[in-house]
């Protein structure tokens, strides 16, 4: 009997054993290694216990290696060198040389470093690389997905957008070659060496780029850059000339629906799933100590009959099913971990007995690939018709721009600013961005609002220096040229915007056919000057006078051209006075203040710049929309109604914005008021709304990035207490100060204010104890006064009646 046990024993180790090491490592034709990047964080040692359980559940063949990136400092404390196969790499989080902190860059990082250090690295033919947040459920065999030297495997990241705009042109030679991809990666050791130091050092390029990470370009949501790694990939692999063969369908985020008749042998749990009322995210589990709590697991999910019954569509059914595998896979292999660790033996539990049943070791059983079952998918760039460039100067890399607008030193601008960086940030406008800040030395004394953009300070030429004639419209072609003059521009095209914008998409050279001598621009019809007796008064070419304003792009060249001119034209416009007359300019207000931009058409006309008008960039918002034109710019320099709400910004140059906790506009009607019957009408409302939906939203993310306190918190009514008792003693000092030469000194701060109020306090309660301890004395030294006089008295009557004659 003893030894009929032993065999069957015997004969179940052989078949389950061989599934792992005959079947796949010892008599697979080539050498696969498989690789994980981590840091030391308690985050990534529960992901590397859910990943190395499902390694060995799923047979995978070769070994695995954990590429660890940790700082000496870190390592002093770290636990979990014993989770997994471990070769230590130096973390790159803080960046060696610009101190710039990405961890992700750690994963190129690793993987060169294991490449140039360990001995694996030199017997393999195949590297498998893999993210921590992922559970294996079946082999995953290079050749057998369709891998070959010089075409890789890799699974579909269809957000990676970058690869079919601008942005891949700016980062790689090959942009044809560019692959979105990412998540599982199945690639030749030969190719891994190649691609390897592209891989970071794109990366590196790409993280640097901060002019290019607004969603529009990258596809990130949080337009941070974080996704510079997953470019770094794509650019480094077509530098290299790698195309990869892309897959759809292997691997599956759960809470996705799969196709049907496809087996995930990969789930990628990087993205929040649910199941009826219970939910995993794992960014709720950044700090968790679990894999080091004894007997601690996640919150238990449903089971797979209580699915059954709540979800009757069998494909979504099925989807609900892959994510109860990837959590129940997660808590079996901490259950393992943690009997590793030495805790004590769980108590027994209805889900524990599950995740040990037999049903649960079927559902998880390998999922091994059929013959002919792995999908590829076409190559990308062979069925996109991208429109060639507009002119002959972009068949090359598309050049750099620099968006210019400008600004005074007031929170009437400043308000301004913020909506227009948010909209710009959300734009996906390439390039870098610069605030000319045209402020007076005593207003920068005054000023808060340095960190709104970034910025270039020019002297202030509202006052005219010579003149003294204030008109602050001069400042913009004074800020521009005072630019050129003062800083190193690599930027081959320079866009000028006003701060009155919120951008909707980008505004490049090539979509709209800009070219050096050719400038684009948006028309301003009502700029009639151009076709009477102001122009030939003001130009030698009144025939070359565009109307035209709002958005320029223009060549650099001819910027530093023509920058003088427009502000020597905006000073001789204005100095002309005897023809600011509404039939001459189109200024209804008769007063010289459009001059500015009769400066910039009479300078362009000197020099014979004749722009592109395009009508499809700008609207302002209350006109009427083209149908089908997709404007890129709202310029909100008019009032703007929808129904009985309207917005002009001139009501709202006094109020300060920008530094009153959650001060915002009024809020727009929502699309749902706007006309249902004349479409026309219907389009113009839902873009005014868009506009003064992104003013308030660009708002609302200030005030946070100033951790202004919840709204309605003690904190904030306690600010806006000592902002009114301020405010107060403010107008006291005024009246004073008109009736005497008496000055008060005002509070300058909160903590200030708190302080001598809490002394103030104190004060009294040392003065109302004080008292009543003199009070006190006071009465009882009366009272033992009174006694002793008594007393004395006493004895004075007794002495004269024994010693008569004594006085």
């Amino acid at each position: 009997m003893q030894w009929g046990l032993i065999l069957v024993i015997a004969a179940l180790a052989v078949a389950f054993g061989s599934g792992s090491a005959d079947e796949w490592g010892q008599r697979a034709p080539y050498r696969i290694h498989t690789l994980f990047s981590v840091e030391c964080q308690n985050y990534f040692d529960w992901q590397t216990v859910g990943l190395m359980h499902s390694f060995k559940k799923s047979r995978q063949p070769g070994p695995i290696t954990r590429l660890l990136s940790c700082t000496e400092e870190e390592m002093k404390s770290y636990r979990g060198m014993d989770l997994a196969p471990t070769f230590r790499v130096p973390s790159w989080s803080r960046h060696p040389k610009t101190g710039d902190w990405y961890p992700a860059i750690n994963k190129p990082v690793g993987v060169l470093h294991w490449l140039q250090h360990s001995e694996d690295a030199k017997n393999v033919d195949w590297v498998v690389i893999l993210d921590a947040d992922q559970i294996i459920r079946g082999p995953i065999i290079p050749w057998e997905l369709g891998a070959e030297r010089g075409r890789p495997f890799a699974a579909h990241y269809g957000y990676l957008v970058g690869c079919d705009n601008m942005l891949v042109r700016l980062h790689t030679k090959h942009p044809e070659l560019c692959d979105k991809v990412g998540g599982l990666l199945a690639m030749h050791i030969d190719d891994l060496r190649v691609l390897a130091p592209l891989w970071l050092s794109k990366t590196e390029d790409v993280r640097q780029d901060t002019a290019h990470w607004s969603t529009n370009l990258t596809g990130d949501v949080y337009g941070k850059g974080w996704i510079s790694e997953m470019y770094g990939y794509s650019f480094g692999a077509a530098e290299a000339g790698l195309k990869h063969k892309i897959n759809d369908d292997l691997m599956i985020y759960p809470g996705y629906v799969p196709r049907e008749g496809v087996e995930p042998i990969l789930m990628h749990y990087g993205l929040p799933f649910s199941i009826g009322n219970w939910s995993f995210t794992k960014l709720d589990h950044h700090e968790d100590n679990i894999v080091y709590d004894c007997n601690r697991l996640f919150p238990e999910p449903p089971y797979p009959r209580e699915v059954k019954m709540m979800e009757p569509d069998q494909y979504k059914r099925r989807g609900l099913l892959l994510s109860l595998e990837c959590m129940n896979t997660l808590n079996e292999g901490l259950i393992l971990r943690h009997a590793e660790n030495g805790c004590p033996k769980p108590k027994w539990s209805k889900y524990l007995s599950f995740l040990k049943s037999k049903t649960f070791m079927e559902l998880t059983k390998p999922k091994l690939l059929a013959p002919g079952s792995v999908n590829i998918l076409p190559d990308q760039h062979q069925h996109q018709h991208q429109q060639p460039p507009p002119v002959d100067e972009f068949k090359g890399p598309y050049p750099k721009i620099h968006t210019l607008f400008s600004t005074e030193c007031t929170t009437y601008f400043d308000w301004q600013t913020v909506g227009f960086m948010h909209s710009f940030r959300l734009s996906g406008q390439p390039g870098n961005i610069t605030r000319l800040l045209s402020c007076t030395d005593e207003d920068l004394k005054k000023y808060k609002g340095h960190d709104l953009a970034p910025t270039h300070y020019v002297p202030s030429m509202s006052r005219h220096p010579l003149t003294g004639d204030w008109y602050p419209a001069i400042n913009k072609p004074a800020a521009v040229v005072h630019w050129l003059h003062h800083t190193n521009i690599d930027a081959e095209y320079i866009v000028i915007l006003d701060a009155d914008m919120i951008l909707r998409g980008p505004i490049t050279p090539w979509e709209y056919k800009a070219a050096r001598g050719r400038p684009v621009s948006t028309p301003y019809d009502y700029l009639i000057g151009c076709d009477n007796d102001l122009a030939k008064l003001h130009t030698r070419n009144p025939e070359a006078c565009d109307k035209v304003g709002g958005v320029i792009i223009m060549h650099i060249d001819d910027l530093r051209k023509f920058a003088m001119y427009w502000l020597l034209k905006t000073q001789e416009v204005r100095a002309d006075k005897e023809h600011y007359a509404k039939e001459l300019t189109g200024d209804i207000y008769e007063s010289g203040w459009i001059s500015e931009m009769y400066g910039y058409s009479f300078g362009a006309a000197e020099l014979n710049l004749r722009h592109i008008i395009n009508k499809e960039i700008l609207i302002y918002p209350g006109y009427v929309p083209e149908p089908g034109v997709d404007y890129r710019v709202f310029h909100y320099g008019l009032e703007f109604k929808v129904g009985n709400w309207s917005f002009d910004k001139a009501n709202w140059r006094n109020t300060d914005m920008i530094n009153k906790c959650w001060s915002k506009f009024p809020d727009p009607p929502t699309p749902s008021e706007v006309h249902e019957t004349d479409n026309d009408l219907r389009q113009r409302d839902l873009l005014s709304i868009e506009c003064g939906q992104k003013l308030n939203e660009a708002l609302l993310l200030h005030h946070k990035r100033r951790n202004c306190p919840e709204p309605g918190s003690e904190s904030e009514s306690k600010e806006e207490s000592i902002s009114l008792g301020s405010r107060k003693v403010g107008k006291l000092e005024t009246k004073q100060a008109k009736g005497s030469d008496e000055t008060t000194e005002e509070t300058t701060s909160e903590g200030r204010f708190s302080r001598l109020k809490m002394w103030v306090i104190a004060v009294w309660v040392i003065s109302g104890v004080g008292f009543m301890v003199v009070m006190l004395l006071v009465c009882s030294t009366r009272k033992v006064r009174a006694r002793g006089k008594g007393y004395r008295n006493k004895r004075r009557t007794t002495s004269s009646y024994s010693k008569p004659g004594f006085e």
